[in-house]
């Protein structure tokens, strides 16, 4: 085991080398740069612009600098846990970042936690009562579920959150406790906001989670194992958590490494919609505005929550079952 998670890890150096450089790449594909797109945008608002500050940025910057050479100043500063330089915000990418980090992985993390407690019972439900008026029930509700936006269904959340719970969703948190240090009434405050987004950017994972679970358990459960079992007497309940749902709980550990990034990504829309202080459209904005370091340092912190994700299911694949060897081959 340890053989292999160091094998992994030696791996992902240059797989995140490799990620790097193509996000470098794909972010200077674009014509022109942030300054270019700073000057069009001041001249569009009649300004005139000074050519020689113009010239005088792009050398602060390191704008005039070859595009490998641009590569390897950010590179290296990654390395010393520099994120580079917001040119946007004018500030290190790490001070603009700031909490929007921190509520990023409260937001996404207590959406997985939503889709996984609402998803397995639901489930195992429609899986064990097959062709029942609840399996019907709950599928209509899959379908609605997968069918509906998420942009559409954060506005309904927001009629009725504040018209039935009094709760005015225009953040992640009160605002008087914007830039306020973390307090036991902040986090509350928190918590009381929390529910809407994590509702909203669930919804479709949920949904696409039950009929997955539910397609994978009634495979295993018409299997002869399942059978065999039934006709010597072991109870229902034990006959269907022994073995049935954790083979087809597989599909599921597998996808924790794509999981995470396809939160993180998916909840832009959303945060835009909610207007949350989260990454999401500070990504969208970066990329618009071609501010390289902080789109960036963005793109790899996704790529990095692939790579581990990837372990992750990986090791947790192995420990769910036992015919999966993570050293490779076969035992004889």
């Amino acid at each position: 085991m340890l053989d292999y998670v160091a094998r992994r890890l030696l791996i992902m150096v240059p797989t995140l080398i490799a990620i790097s450089i193509i996000t470098f790449i794909i972010i200077q594909l674009p014509p022109g740069d942030y300054l270019t797109t700073l000057i069009a945008e001041m001249e569009s608002q009649g300004e005139n612009v000074d050519q020689a500050k113009i010239a005088a940025l792009r050398a602060q910057y390191g704008l005039d600098l070859p595009l490998w050479e641009q590569y390897l100043v950010w590179a290296t500063g990654l390395l010393r846990g520099d994120f580079g330089y917001s040119f946007e915000y004018q500030l290190p990418v790490a001070d603009v970042v700031g909490d929007r980090v921190l509520l990023t992985i409260v937001l996404n993390f207590g959406t997985i936690f939503f889709i996984y407690l609402v998803s397995f019972p639901i489930g195992i439900y429609s899986a064990t009562h097959q062709y029942g008026w609840g399996d019907y029930g709950l599928t209509l509700i899959g379908f609605i579920g997968l069918a509906t936006p998420n942009f559409l269904l954060a506005l309904v959340l927001l009629y009725f959150a504040n018209v039935w719970f009094g709760t005015s969703i225009g953040g992640l948190m009160n605002p008087i406790y914007i830039d306020q240090p973390w307090t036991t009434n902040k986090i509350l405050s928190v918590l009381e906001h929390l529910w809407v987004p994590v509702v909203v950017i669930g919804t479709s994972g949920t949904a696409a989670m039950i009929r997955r679970l539910r397609a994978n358990l009634l495979d295993e459960l018409q299997k002869q194992y399942v059978v065999t079992a039934r006709a010597k007497g072991l109870p229902p309940f034990r006959a269907l958590m022994k073995y049935p749902l954790r083979m087809a709980l597989n599909p599921f550990v597998a996808d924790i490494g794509n999981m995470l990034p396809q939160v993180v990504s998916g909840s832009a829309v959303v945060s835009m919609v909610l207007s949350l202080p989260t990454t999401g459209p500070m990504l969208i904005g970066a990329l618009q505005s071609q501010d390289m370091y902080l789109a960036g340092s963005f793109l790899l912190f996704l790529a990095t929550l692939t790579v581990f994700g990837m372990l992750v299911s990986d090791l947790a694949l192995g420990w769910l079952d036992p015919r999966i060897r993570l050293g490779g081959g076969t035992d004889r």
